[in-house]
C-alpha cells in the first residue's frame, strides 16, 4: 500500500455533462448524511431504535484562483437558465503528479451559486471564484 497514490494538495477536475469545467484547488461538502427516525419498542425501556430512511447529499462548494476557465461556469449557467437541465456531473481527485486518484459520478446536477472574488487594490490575495453545485447523489465512486 505504500505506493498507492494519495490525496496531498489534490486538484479537483470537474465536469458536467458536455460542459468541462476545469480544475479547482479546493472541494467541502461531498458525502452524505444517513438520516433516521426514531422509534420507540413498547415495554422495551433499555433502548430507542434508530431507522435508516433517507440519504442526504449536500451541496458542493468548489473554489478555484480566477482563471480564463470562469467563462466555462457562466456558460453552463446561463444554458441552465434557457433551458434547466439536470445533468450526469464527474469530479475527479488529481494527485501531485495529477493523475486521477478517485473519481465520483454524481447525479442531476445543478448550479446552486457562482460568487466573483471581491476585488481591492490595497490587498495582495490571490482573486478566488467558488461555485456551488447540487446533485441527487453518487451514480458510483470508483478508483
Amino acid at each position: 500500500m505504500a505506493d498507492q497514490p494519495f490525496a496531498v494538495s489534490s486538484l479537483f477536475s470537474l465536469s458536467i455533462g458536455t460542459y468541462e469545467m476545469g480544475s479547482f484547488t479546493r472541494c467541502d461538502g461531498l458525502g452524505c448524511v444517513m438520516e433516521s427516525e426514531e422509534r420507540v419498542e413498547g415495554g422495551t425501556n433499555g433502548r430507542v431504535w434508530q431507522l435508516p430512511t433517507r440519504l442526504r447529499y449536500p451541496p458542493v462548494v468548489l473554489s478555484r484562483p480566477l482563471t480564463w476557465q470562469t467563462v466555462l461556469i457562466w456558460a453552463w449557467m446561463q444554458q441552465q437558465v434557457n433551458i434547466p437541465v439536470r445533468l450526469p456531473g464527474q469530479l475527479v481527485a488529481l494527485g501531485p503528479d495529477r493523475r486521477p486518484i478517485v473519481r465520483w459520478l454524481l447525479d442531476g446536477v445543478v448550479p446552486v451559486r457562482w460568487s466573483a472574488p471581491s476585488f481591492d487594490a490595497d490587498q495582495s490575495q490571490v482573486a478566488r471564484e467558488t461555485l456551488e453545485i447540487a446533485h441527487n447523489g453518487f451514480l458510483t465512486v470508483s478508483l
